[in-house]
C-alpha cells in the first residue's frame, strides 16, 4: 500500500531541459540490457501448450539466477544513478515527518500497563510495561534494536504474557520467509530461555496454568499453517503434542483466546468456508470440541459473553453477514437463533463485547460504521463521522469492564488519532494524534473528496481522492492511482504523512475501490473474484478514464500503483490499456497466475483455489490464461515500469516479476524504461526497521517524479 505528485514547470526552457532528460535517458537504455537466456519449457494440461521460456529461473539456488538478478539489480541502479541523491533527499524528508522518539498510547491488562516506543535514530521498537502506574518504573520486555543487531532482516510478533504475568512467548523471523521461532522469555530474571520451537506463525497462547503453550506450525513446503501444538513449559519441543491437524490443503489454521479468557479457539478457515473447535482455558489437556462443522460457504467466527457464543455468520444467504446468538452448550448451526439480522445495505464486519454494551463495526455505502448498543437494551445510537473519504474503527480494548471504547479515525487530510469514547456519558478524549513534524504540515492546505466512475458494466465505482489545494484540476496535474482488489480486502482512504511529499509536488492520489475488496460490502467482492475477476481490471482501468475525462489528469501523467495482488491488477492493466498510463509500479507482483496455481509445492497456492479457481479444472484454466499477466505479453508499446520483488518472498515467489520483466523486454516495442529492482535480503514486506521501508519508497517516488521532470 503506498502513494503519489504535481505540475510540470511551464517555462520554456525547463520544458527543453525536461525533453533533453528524457531524450538522454531512453538513448541510455541502449546500453547493455539484462538479458535473460531462452530455455523453452512446454506446460501442457487440458490439451493446450504453453511454452514458458524462463521457467528455468524459479530456483534461487541456481547461480545463473542470482548472476540474472544482480545484473538487473545494476542496470536499474545505473539507469537511475542521477536520482540517487533525490532519493536520499526524499528519504530524510518522508523520516522528518515522523517523530522518532515516540510511542503507542498505553492499554492495560491484569495489572499493567503496556506499551510500545522507539528511540531517536533506532529502527526498531522497544516493548516494555509498567506495574500499575504509568509513573511506576519501566520494564523492558523486548528491545527489538538489540535483538536485531546481528541480522540483515528482523521482525518480532506474538508476544503473549502469561496470566500470572511472570512469562512472554514471543516469535522472530530473521529471514522474512514468515517463518518465525518462538522463544519463552522469563519476565522476572530477564533469562531467555534457550528452547526454540522452529517453524512458525509466531503467535501463541497460555492456558490459565502458566505452563501450556499452545501454536501454530507451517508445513515446511508449502509454508501453509496446518498444525496446533501444545508445548509444556520445561520441555523440549521436540515432545510437544499434536493437538489438531487441518488436512485440508485449501484450509489454514490458528489458535485464540477468547476476550473473556474463558475459551481457547483452534479456527480452520479457508476462503468460503469456516469451522471452529474449542476448550476452556483451565482444562488444557482436554479434548477440543467441534462448534459447529464446515458446510462449505458457510462461514462463521466466534465470541464469548456470560453463557453465550455470539456468532458473525452468512447463514441463510446473509451475503452481508449477521449476529447470531448460542449457548455455550448447544453450539452447532441447528442452535443458532438470529440476534441481529442481515440488511441488504450494510456489511457487519465486527462485534466487540463489554461487560455492559456491544459494539458493532459496520460498513454502509463504502464507510465505517460503529454502532454502541447496551445489553439491557436502554440505549443504541452511532458515534457520529461527517467525512467521505476516513478511516475509522476499534482499537485495542482488551478490558472488558469499561465503560470506555477505544478507537482510531483518520482521514485523507487529517492524520491518525487514538480516541478513549465512554459509551455512558458519550464523552470524547483523544489520547494521541500523529504529529507530523517539520513545521510544513497544514491540513486546511489539502482537499479531498468521493467521486464515482462508471465501469462499461454501468457499476458506479468509488474512488477517494487527495490533493494539495493548490493542484491544478484542469487535465494537467500528475496523478497516482492505487489498488489492491482481492480476498475481500478493503483499502480504506487513510492519511499517510509519506503521501506528503507527493502532494506537495502537485500530485493527486486517488485509491480506486475496485470490486475484489469489499468496500460496497460482500457481493462487491463476490463479483471480482473466480469467474468474474477480470472487473477487477475492467473497473481500474475504467476509474483511469473517468479521471481522464473529468481532467484530473492526462494519459501523459497518470501512474498507476499496486503491490501483491494488487501487482497482478498492474499486469492486467498494462496489457489491456497500456496507452492510459505513463508510468506503473508493480510491486512483488502475482503476475504468472496459472503456472502458480497448477504447482501445488508453492506456499498458498491451495488456500487460493477460491479466490483465482483452481486451473485444474479447464473453465478456470482458460478464464485465468485470458487475463494472466505473463501469458499475455505481447509485442506492442508499454508504459515505463518499475518492478520490485524479495529474494525470500514466501507470498509471491520473486521468479514471478522476474519472468515477467524478462518476457517484457523480450516483447515490448518501446524505448521506455523497464525496471526489475530485487531486493536481495528481503520478503514479501520489503526490508524491516521502521526507516528502511522508507528507502524503498523512495525509490518508487523518485520513478516517477522523475518521469514527471520534478527531479531537481
Amino acid at each position: 500500500m503506498r502513494q503519489a505528485i504535481q505540475q510540470l514547470p511551464i517555462l520554456f526552457f525547463c520544458l527543453i531541459f525536461a525533453a533533453s532528460c528524457i531524450n538522454e535517458k531512453k538513448e541510455n537504455t541502449s546500453m547493455t540490457l539484462p538479458q535473460a537466456k531462452k530455455i523453452p519449457k512446454n506446460l501442457e494440461i487440458h490439451g493446450d501448450t504453453r511454452v514458458d521460456n524462463y521457467y528455468w529461473l524459479n530456483d534461487r539456488e541456481n547461480d545463473e539466477v542470482i548472476a540474472y538478478l544482480e545484473a538487473e539489480n545494476k542496470y536499474y541502479q545505473e539507469q537511475t544513478k542521477h536520482t540517487k541523491s533525490f532519493q536520499e533527499e526524499l528519504f530524510l524528508e518522508m523520516k522528518s515527518r515522523i517523530k522518532e522518539d515516540d510511542e503507542s498510547v498505553p492499554y492495560k491488562r491484569d495489572g499493567y500497563y503496556y506499551l510500545t516506543r522507539y528511540e531517536k535514530g533506532k529502527e526498531y521498537p522497544i516493548y516494555s510495561r509498567k506495574k500499575e502506574s504509568l509513573d511506576a518504573e519501566e520494564e523492558i520486555l523486548f528491545n527489538c534494536n538489540e535483538l536485531a543487531a546481528a541480522h540483515d532482516f528482523f521482525n518480532l510478533r506474538g508476544v503473549s504474557v502469561s496470566p500470572d504475568n511472570k512469562l512472554a512467548a514471543f516469535g522472530t523471523d530473521t529471514v522474512s520467509r514468515r517463518q518465525y521461532f518462538i522463544q519463552i522469555k522469563n519476565l522476572v530474571t530477564g533469562e531467555i530461555y534457550p528452547d526454540k520451537i522452529e517453524n512458525t506463525t509466531g503467535g501463541s497462547v497460555w492456558a490459565a496454568d502458566n505452563k501450556t503453550l499452545f501454536y501454530t506450525k507451517k508445513d515446511p513446503v508449502t509454508l501453509r499453517s496446518d498444525k496446533i501444538y501444545k508445548h509444556r513449559l520445561g520441555t523440549d519441543a521436540e515432545e510437544d503434542e499434536l493437538v489438531f491437524h487441518e488436512e485440508d490443503d485449501t484450509y489454514n489454521t490458528f489458535v485464540y483466546k477468547t476476550k473473556s479468557r474463558k475459551y481457547i479457539v483452534i479456527g480452520s478457515i479457508s476462503t468460503l468456508t469456516s469451522e471452529y473447535r474449542f476448550i476452556p482455558t483451565d482444562a488444557p489437556d482436554s479434548e477440543f470440541k467441534i462448534f459447529s462443522p464446515r458446510t462449505r460457504g458457510l462461514e462463521y467466527s466466534i465470541s464469548h459473553y456470560g453463557d453465550s457464543f455470539y456468532i458473525l455468520t452468512n447463514k441463510d444467504d446473509a451475503t452481508n453477514f449477521k449476529l447470531m446468538k448460542t449457548s455455550e452448550d448447544s453450539t452447532t448451526s441447528d442452535n443458532w437463533t438470529e440476534f441481529i439480522g442481515h440488511r441488504e445495505n450494510v456489511l457487519l464486519e465486527d462485534i466487540d463485547i463489554f461487560k455492559d454494551y456491544y459494539v458493532l463495526s459496520e460498513r454502509e455505502n463504502g464507510l465505517n460504521k460503529m454502532k454502541i448498543v447496551r445489553w439491557d437494551g436502554s440505549d443504541s445510537y452511532y458515534l457520529p463521522f461527517d467525512s467521505e473519504t476516513y478511516v475509522a474503527g476499534a482499537s485495542t480494548n482488551l478490558d472488558f469492564d469499561t465503560e470506555k471504547l477505544r478507537y482510531f479515525y483518520n482521514a485523507m487530510t487529517s492524520p491518525y488519532a487514538i480516541i478513549d469514547f465512554n459509551m455512558r456519558t458519550k464523552e470524547s478524549e483523544v489520547l494521541k494524534q500523529q504529529e507530523v513534524l517539520g513545521g510544513d504540515f497544514n491540513k486546511e492546505n489539502y482537499r479531498s473528496e468521493r467521486i464515482w466512475a462508471t465501469a462499461s458494466d454501468g457499476t458506479k465505482v468509488p474512488v477517494s481522492m487527495v490533493y494539495h489545494k493548490n493542484t491544478k484540476l484542469d487535465g494537467s496535474s500528475p496523478l497516482l492511482q492505487y489498488a489492491y482488489g482481492s480476498y475481500g480486502s478493503t483499502i480504506d482512504p487513510y492519511f499517510s504523512s509519506v503521501r506528503l511529499s507527493l502532494l506537495d509536488r502537485g500530485f493527486i492520489y486517488a485509491i480506486a475501490h475496485v470490486r475484489g475488496g469489499e468496500y460496497l460490502g460482500r457481493p462487491w467482492y463476490e463479483d471480482g473474484k473466480l469467474l468474474t475477476k477480470k472487473n477487477t481490471f475492467t473497473d481500474f482501468v475504467d476509474v483511469s478514464k473517468h479521471l481522464i475525462a473529468e481532467k484530473y489528469t492526462s494519459p501523459e501523467h497518470l501512474y498507476a500503483m499496486g503491490g501483491s495482488a494488487g501487482g497482478l491488477l498492474m499486469g492486467a492493466i498494462v496489457n489491456m490499456a497500456p496507452e492510459l498510463y505513463n508510468g506503473v509500479i508493480a510491486a512483488v507482483p502475482f503476475v504468472d497466475v496459472i503456472t502458480t496455481m497448477l504447482d501445488d509445492s508453492i506456499p498458498l497456492t491451495t488456500g487460493e483455489y477460491d479466490e483465482w479457481g483452481n486451473p485444474n479444472d479447464k473453465t478456470y484454466y482458460d478464464y485465468i490464461k485470458a487475463y494472466s499477466p505473463y501469458d499475455n505479453v505481447e509485442a506492442k508499446e508499454y508504459p515505463n515500469l518499475l518492478v520490485t520483488t524479495g529474494l525470500h518472498d514466501s507470498q509471491v515467489q520473486y521468479w514471478e516479476p522476474a519472468k515477467w520483466v524478462a518476457k517484457l523486454r523480450e516483447y515490448k516495442t518501446d524505448n521506455n524504461q523497464l525496471f526489475l529492482d530485487t531486493n536481495m535480503e528481503a520478503g514479501h514486506g520489503g526490508a524491516s526497521g521502521r526507516f528502511e521501508a522508507l528507502k524503498e519508497t523512495a525509490k518508487e517516488y523518485a520513478f516517477i517524479l522523475d518521469l514527471e521532470g520534478k527531479i531537481r
